[in-house]
């Protein structure tokens, strides 16, 4: 990568450059990412008991992002995202994965948009919410596709693990303890490689 530019909560990804963020937050976030044309983001982003508000303009030709969210929450928070395809040629891949630790709110509110002109784009979202307790969780994945020529999914889950999952550990000689901190592990490193970051994550799991 040769240049970011960063003004004012709002990331540039200049045309024909590839970018990939690591983002631990802690503080409510409101960011715009505007991506020209041949360019890809790639970002894996952890929230510990925030708000976000986070919107993806594909404004380029060819341009593409995957965004990878994973949220642990105890208290009452929204997530908000928005991604825009302004061009034709354009991808979006979105997974969101939260986990309610308390019985408290937690909502995903997730908007995938491909005007008229943005032929033969692709815009998929995949959205789960695990709740440990009795949360009161909603997920909205909205898709407002103004175009035939597109190929868009969304998925979402609200709900506990599995009991066959859990099951299966503990039929391994897993205690209890152990096989949930497992299955949280899995759920929210949701496609991290970075060895950095699963240390960072590991922690926070520690505290639950």
């Amino acid at each position: 990568m040769n240049k970011l530019d960063i003004d004012n909560n709002v990331v540039t990804i200049p045309k024909n450059e590839k970018v990939e963020l690591h983002i631990f937050d802690y503080q409510n976030k409101k960011i715009t990412y505007n991506l020209e044309a041949n360019s890809k983001l790639v970002i894996y982003q952890y929230g510990i008991d925030i708000d976000n508000d986070i919107t993806i303009n594909l404004n380029g030709k060819n341009s593409e992002v995957e965004y990878h969210y994973s949220t642990i929450n105890y208290n009452d928070h929204k997530y908000n995202i928005l991604v825009v395809h302004n061009e034709e040629n354009t991808t979006s891949n979105i997974y969101n994965h939260g986990l309610n630790v308390y019985s408290k709110k937690l909502d995903f509110n997730i908007t995938g948009k491909v005007i008229k002109k943005a032929n033969k784009s692709i815009c998929n979202q995949e959205n789960q919410i695990i709740n440990l307790e009795d949360g009161d969780s909603t997920i909205l994945p909205n898709l407002l596709i103004d175009n035939y020529d597109v190929i868009s999914n969304h998925s979402a889950y609200i709900g506990k693990f599995k009991d066959e999952l859990l099951f299966y550990l503990m039929s391994r000689g897993i205690s209890k303890k152990a096989s949930y901190d497992l299955l949280i592990r899995s759920f929210l490193i949701n496609g991290l490689t970075s060895n950095e970051d699963i240390s960072k994550l590991e922690e926070e799991i520690k505290k639950i």
